[in-house]
């Protein structure tokens, strides 16, 4: 796949840019914007431009014919790092940049090292982010799993562009869930001391419940009461200390915590119903309390409190946003599952109405996980407790495979996590595709040490001329843009594609080009040409929170 501008690029469409401008005034072509983009197809060179075919209704000529006249004026200029430039159907113009450029190329990667391909959008900015934020019910799931991966990820992203980022674990302990929990423990708690006691309608199933009650039985004894309360803090206790572990194994830590139960406590939940009901947004109707949605431009009201008492979550959401603003982020973003796409929205709409602001504010949704064992479909019911654990899938397939299989699909498509792939050690396992290219890599920097070829950065890179070569140093230079891009859209499978295809033109060149080799001279040049997609490689592996091993 053909990817956007670097920045070396970047300088040379302002270059081609100028250059194609001065070419219609000099034939008293009238101006217009165009496109500059890398074409369709390889053949047809590095870089392309439709201004012939905008030009054609205007001077009632063929698109070619144009392209035609333009492409010989601008042949005339002798336009530096262009090597060639040519015309192709319907009225297209290509520019080939010339190998000095990419060969150049070389030299700033080494110079940079891995500084290479960082941008400084970020500079003395600051970014939140928010993610995971399960409740403390039981262990993570493959859905929770996915959810850390993508978040973690994005924070490296955003810390590569240079924000200080903070990770933030929201949840939820003060609503009908931990209660339920609650009750769920206390039940199978007195089962273990036999006497009867009658599990909670929708209570938490799984072994993790009778491990806890037993773990509290051992603590305390068994003179506690039914409803006493630290059946629920013991549990919650227990269970977030494992979903730490468990987040430990990813490489994923957190710089805050907070919970909901802070809200409450602070009167913050109190202050926002009284601020929203001053704006004539809230109303009490059926003993439910209300937030005027509609009012908001949303398609219907929305409970805030149940005729129960008990909140909804859209409630607590909105002021832990609201104090989330309140800390002054230049970035805020939410990783949420596909099933908040109703929901986000009424939040920023009541934030909006409250004067804040919310533009600032990116919410990224994220599509389910299947798994998939020989084909089939693994069937999983948390609530049951029949499920696989993001700790049972870390233990079969490692952290970087679980890593890179939940970024590897675009955070809108839903994934299937294949098992038998992800254990599989072959070049089939996209993982160990791309470690591998790295570990064949340190291989050849150390073989060519080993032959005492004195590589240094004074290398000649006017020799790296073969056809395999010049297409992995435009691979190279292609990096920085991927970046700025995946910045951009915070969608780290682009990451994830961008590796895979530096990997597959590093394997291609390796299979037609010797590196060590009886010509020196060629041998430090490819030396430093493997040592330039090393760093590559190192740099966009780190993003992802995955290992770049020197032996495999």
């Amino acid at each position: 796949m053909r990817r956007g501008w670097s920045l070396l690029i970047k300088k040379l469409k302002t270059i081609l840019i100028e250059s194609i401008r001065a070419a219609l005034s000099a034939l008293n072509f009238p101006e217009m914007d165009f496109t500059l983009a890398p074409p369709k197809a390889e053949k047809f060179g590095d870089i392309s431009t439709n201004i012939a075919l905008l030009l054609s209704k205007d001077l009632s000529q063929p698109p070619l014919d144009i392209a035609e006249i333009i492409a010989e004026t601008l042949k005339k200029e002798k336009l530096n790092h262009i090597d060639d430039i040519t015309v192709s159907p319907p009225g297209f113009i290509n520019f080939l940049i010339d190998a000095s450029f990419y060969q150049n190329s070389i030299i700033t990667i080494l110079e940079k090292n891995d500084q290479y391909g960082r941008g400084g959008t970020g500079k003395d900015k600051t970014a939140n982010v928010e993610f995971v934020s399960a409740n403390p019910t039981g262990p993570l799931t493959v859905g929770h799993g996915r959810n850390a991966v993508l978040g973690d990820t994005v924070a490296n992203i955003l810390e590569w562009h240079g924000f200080h980022v903070t990770r933030e674990y929201y949840y939820n302990d003060a609503g009908q869930q931990m209660q339920i929990l609650g009750e769920s423990v206390s039940a199978r708690y007195f089962e273990l001391i036999g006497k009867e006691n009658e599990f909670p309608e929708n209570g938490y199933q799984g072994k993790y419940i009778v491990e806890i009650a037993r773990n509290i039985y051992e603590a305390l004894g068994n003179d506690i009461s039914k409803n006493d309360p630290r059946f629920r803090t013991e549990a919650e206790k227990i269970i977030f200390e494992k979903i730490k572990t468990s987040l430990d194994k990813l490489g994923i830590y957190f710089d805050q915590f907070t919970k909901e139960k802070t809200f409450y406590e602070t009167g913050a939940i109190k202050q926002l119903l009284e601020d929203l009901k001053s704006k004539d947004l809230i109303y009490e109707k059926e003993g439910a309390t209300w937030l005027k949605a509609t009012a908001l431009g949303r398609k219907q009201d929305r409970v805030f409190i149940k005729s129960s008492g008990e909140p909804t979550y859209r409630l607590p959401d909105t002021a832990y946003h609201r104090e989330k603003i309140s800390r002054g982020f230049n970035l805020i973003v939410d990783i949420f599952g596909a099933d908040h796409t109703d929901s986000y929205p009424d939040i920023l709409a009541a934030l909006a109405a409250l004067d804040l602001k919310t533009d600032h504010i990116r919410v990224l949704l994220y599509q389910f996980v299947t798994l998939l064992r020989k084909g089939e479909k693994v069937k999983m019911s948390t609530r049951k407790g029949e499920f696989v654990t993001l700790d049972n899938l870390l233990t079969e397939t490692g952290s970087d495979v679980v890593r890179y299989f939940f970024i590897m699909r675009s955070m809108n498509s839903h994934l299937d996590f294949d098992l038998d792939l992800a254990k599989d050690q072959s070049e089939n396992n996209p993982v160990y595709y791309l470690q591998y290219a790295h570990a064949r890599i340190c291989n050849i920097i150390k073989h060519g040490l080993t032959a005492k070829y004195e590589f240094t950065k004074d290398f000649d890179s006017n020799l790296l001329t073969h056809n395999d070569e010049l297409k992995l140093m435009r691979q190279l230079v292609y990096f920085p843009q991927v970046m700025e891009t995946v910045l951009e859209t915070l969608e780290p499978q682009g990451i994830a594609n961008y590796l895979q295809e530096l990997a597959a033109q590093f394997h291609k060149f390796y299979g037609k080009c010797r590196v060590i080799t009886d010509n020196i001279l060629l041998s430090r040049a490819r030396l430093g040409l493997v040592s330039s997609v090393r760093i590559v490689l190192s740099s966009g592996l780190s993003i992802l929170g995955i290992s770049a091993p020197e032996r495999m």
